[in-house]
């Protein structure tokens, strides 16, 4: 196993880039340490799949270094780097069993038959592949091959880290969080550095002890989920994060409040005086205010937003969804969902809301603001 290190790395499909738009990966410094699990997400083309293709060696970045445990890898073929990886659809050799499948890659290594025996029978058994030992390939399901593929790179261990891109594409939407629970439990098991690349949050969620979350070629916030979901770094983190996501709002800077749609929200009630000086300084900033759905108050009175400013919307809709309903309201020209839970009180034509301060985020030119940043 390794740690991953990612020094003023940088890549570009063009010759000649000269602007941060011709890059796929702009400049990036990143960590993965020793044995942890590891989730790279984003949207298509945000550059995940050119990253995980750096990092094994399939693509030489055009700045930059990668480095396994402090040593350069650039000039190292994929062979050479030790690494596993799965593909986003399963690799297997369908003339051979699943036996023989994975057992390949300890053959091409001249690991000796016993330990190939034990090695095989032991990660078999964890995939729930015993009893398909025997089967050749061709004989089995998209899911099953899947299995196998994903055996193959978990049967050696000598590597230094496992890729996965989007290793459950293919496989039936009921059998996902079962594969999702088992490289989980192999990682807990092994110790091993995993990479898991997805565009889904909830398996990034379930699988990875840290999410680096890519948008446009940059890795915009590293944390664990909870931080990703509580604190986003980036308005695109709390858009992307979340079923509804993060309700965003352009907000202007006039004296001591944000206005927005002739809604005043007090500065004071939101941010302490060093941070309102900070802020009040800058020229024409770029500003947003950011709140989840889950952490909007929704009350049928002004007593009851505990000395917030409290705002009356109209609401548009409410879709009950079994456990939890969503509320679309207006205020002012923004739509705005708000999550309510299964006993809470649920407003009808009109509803008073309110943003604790504890949850209303504030973003400087799409990063969130903070005092000790600037």
């Amino acid at each position: 196993m390794a740690e991953i290190r990612l020094e003023a790395l940088a890549h570009s499909y063009l010759e000649s880039p000269c602007k941060p738009e011709d890059y796929a990966i702009r400049e990036m410094n990143h960590i993965w340490e020793q044995g942890g699990a590891y989730a790279l997400l984003g949207p298509s083309g945000c550059g995940k799949s050119t990253l995980l293709n750096i990092i094994s060696g399939l693509l030489t970045p055009s700045e930059g270094h990668v480095k396994f445990d402090q040593k350069t890898v650039n000039g190292l073929e994929p062979n050479q780097r030790n690494i596993a990886q799965v593909f986003q659809f399963p690799v297997v050799y369908d003339s051979m069993s699943v036996f023989d499948n994975l057992a390949f890659p300890l053959r091409n290594l001249k690991y000796p038959k016993d330990k190939i025996d034990q090695k095989v029978k032991e990660i078999a058994d964890v995939l729930d592949l015993t009893a398909l030992l025997n089967r050749r390939a061709n004989h089995l399901t998209a899911d099953e091959k899947q299995k196998v593929s994903m055996g193959r790179g978990l049967v050696r261990d000598d590597v230094s880290a496992i890729l996965f891109d989007e290793p459950l594409t293919v496989i039936d939407p009921h059998l996902k969080w079962k594969l999702r629970r088992k490289l989980k439990q192999i990682h807990e098991k092994f110790n091993i550095t995993m990479v898991y690349v997805t565009h889904d949050q909830l398996e990034a969620s379930t699988f990875a002890d840290k999410i680096a979350l890519m948008y446009q070629g940059q890795i915009v916030q590293f944390g664990t989920p909870q931080e990703l979901f509580e604190t986003p770094e980036h308005t695109f983190v709390g858009y992307f994060i979340g079923s509804p996501g993060m309700n965003i709002i352009e907000v202007d800077l006039k004296g001591s409040n944000f206005i927005f749609d002739d809604i005043k929200l007090p500065l004071a009630d939101y941010l302490d005086p060093a941070a309102i000086d900070i802020l009040c300084k800058k020229e024409a900033p770029n500003l947003k205010i950011g709140i989840r759905p889950e952490f909007i108050k929704i009350t049928n009175n002004v007593s009851q937003c505990d000395n917030q400013p409290c705002f009356e919307c109209n609401v548009l809709d409410i879709e009950n969804l079994g456990t939890y309903k969503i509320a679309t309201l207006q205020l002012g020209q923004q739509k705005i969902k708000a999550r309510i839970a299964e006993d809470a009180f649920v407003p009808t034509e009109k509803a008073m809301i309110s943003f604790p301060k504890r949850w209303l985020k504030i973003y400087l030119d799409e990063y969130l603001f903070r005092e000790k940043n600037l």
